[in-house]
């Protein structure tokens, strides 16, 4: 039977358009969802706005316009950047949709059935920007203002529904102790792990109708109330799969994606994605997802990112390097600049210098270079490398010997053994790096056996055809490690070899020996022209 992947972004909220942050996220995601797909995966890729909230009653309110028209208004802009950004999402979910909403309504009607909701009142300080009550405590810490946004707390009394979240709080700590891949990176495991110990309350799941001007998905056992924004958002990654089952004719094929894989979020979101959904799904009787990675933020500049500053790396922003030097490159850069994990730092010196060095130098200057010698010294038709001819065979070197293995064997066998795991655990910048090592490598190995000097010795012929074969087949496995991360400019690139993906699984594709003497090379442009 075929693997599952089913892998999520964070819906993203539409009080105003998307930035690098949304970007990087996605783009992560995709990048997962091809690399599965390329290893045979059957793969689920979701992602989506959230578009319920006194957030974005409030955002509306301020540009003179009803909820419904602002998420209909920024919505698109999200769905045009994940075209421009080559996004291969299978779904895009709005938590407006009748799909959500409906489904959103069974889940609480089942909460209520198994008694896991309860009538109260709450009294306490909210963050409006984050949809979140705080604790006295925490409200106290902060000086009464959001911990994220720096904006006051707001003081809330209110009759509510809530969950019994405490009473689910000893099977999550065990999960996730049991789970060490559960919460990812280990930093933020450790934070979930010691925020719990500090205790917890059972979750207000319900606010005031009219609070909201009736925006949001009503309560079913009290119309007057609408469900808690983020009981609402969270859901969507469950109902997007047609679950829970209410015969409105969703495919139930996508019910066996179930559970997610991975879970992408930023470090803001953590607590919700690792207390609150467990927690509900473990009400609901579910299974918990795989993983919940949350990843760093950006900075800009070295600065907190602001439009003030004039540092906001905005959609604008994004197309206009994706313009200048590909949405390739802009897709590379995010993910190779920092440990995903961690927070960065964006800048355009930073970023010209990645794409000069390692994509237009180290990458792109290998690719001219291979594919020139072939052309001059071969007639353009990939050569027999030497073991082949005194074998008297077609077959080309399987294994590498002399020259080659002391130069290309290292990092070959380390991208083999370890981009699987780093994969796995979300490292691209690690990934990147151990691709990155073998184009230097490969580019070492020809300074070394210098193939334009043995080119006027026709004694040299043979040797000469061994290491322009094991140039051409290096590149070749380069391009299709890259390939999840640029898939444009890695087909351009194979294109230039006379190969194209094909139908094998990525693990296959990446063994040496695959490149068949005789393949005919077309000399290309650059494929990655350099910048001043």
């Amino acid at each position: 039977m075929t693997q599952r992947f089913y892998v999520t972004t964070p819906i993203y909220y539409v009080n105003d358009a998307p930035h690098i942050g949304h970007s990087y996220t996605t783009i992560a995601a995709d990048v997962l969802a091809r690399y599965h797909r390329a290893e045979g995966y059957d793969v689920r890729f979701l992602t989506g706005t959230d578009e319920h909230g006194i957030k974005i009653v409030k955002a509306a309110a301020e540009k003179g316009m009803g909820p419904r028209e602002l998420a209909d208004q920024v919505v698109v802009h999200f769905q045009q950047l994940w075209k421009d950004l080559n996004i291969s999402n299978d779904d895009f979910i709005r938590t407006t949709q009748e799909r959500h909403e409906k489904r959103v309504q069974e889940i609480i009607r089942r909460l209520v059935a198994k008694d896991e909701i309860y009538a109260g009142s709450y009294a306490g300080w909210y963050d409006e920007g984050q949809e979140e009550f705080v604790t006295e405590s925490t409200a106290r810490e902060t000086e009464y203002k959001s911990a994220i946004s720096g904006k006051p707390l707001v003081r809330y009394s209110e009759k509510s529904y809530f969950f019994h979240l405490a009473k689910w709080i000893p099977a999550l700590k065990q999960h996730i102790l049991a789970n060490p891949d559960f919460i990812q990176p280990d930093s933020r495991r450790n934070e979930v792990l010691s925020k719990l110990e500090q205790g917890v309350e059972d979750l207000s799941i319900s606010r005031a109708s009219e609070k909201l001007g009736g925006w949001g998905i009503a309560m079913p056992n009290d119309p007057t109330h609408s469900v808690y924004v983020w009981i609402d958002a969270l859901s969507n990654y469950y109902t997007a799969l047609g679950l829970p089952d209410i015969g409105d004719g969703a495919d139930p094929a996508l019910g066996s994606y179930w559970p997610a894989s991975l879970h992408l979020i930023g470090k803001d979101i953590l607590w919700f994605h690792c207390v609150y959904w467990p927690c509900l799904l473990m009400a609901l009787g579910e299974r918990l997802p795989t993983t919940v990675f949350a990843h760093g933020w950006w900075t800009s500049e070295g600065k907190k990112m602001s439009k003030s500053l004039g540092n906001f790396v905005s959609k604008e922003v994004i197309l206009e390097l994706c313009g200048e030097y590909h949405r390739d490159a802009f897709r590379y850069f995010v993910l190779r600049e920092v440990p995903f994990g961690v927070d960065g730092d964006f800048s355009r010196a930073a970023f010209q210098q990645r794409y000069n060095v390692e994509l237009a130098n180290a990458i792109g200057n290998l690719l001219s270079r291979t594919v020139n010698m072939i052309g001059r010294y071969f007639d353009a038709a990939v050569p027999e490398t030497q073991q082949a001819l005194l074998a008297g065979s077609s077959v080309a070197l399987r294994e590498l010997t002399g020259l080659e293995a002391e130069h290309l064997a290292g990092p070959l066998q380390a991208l083999g053994q370890e981009v699987p795991v780093l994969m796995a655990h979300c490292q691209f910048s690690l990934v990147l790096q151990k691709v990155m090592e073998l184009a230097t490598a490969v580019n070492r190995y020809i300074d070394v056996t210098s193939p334009f000097t043995l080119a006027k010795d026709p004694s040299q012929r043979p040797r000469l055809g061994t290491i322009l074969y094991t140039c051409a087949e290096a590149v070749r496995i380069v391009l299709n490690y890259l390939s999840p991360f640029m898939p444009e400019k890695t087909a351009t690139g194979l294109a230039q070899l006379g190969l194209t993906i094909g139908s094998e699984s990525l693990s296959q594709r990446v063994r040496w020996g695959v490149l068949e003497p005789g393949t005919k090379v077309a000399k290309g442009e650059p494929l990655f022209p350099r910048k001043q």
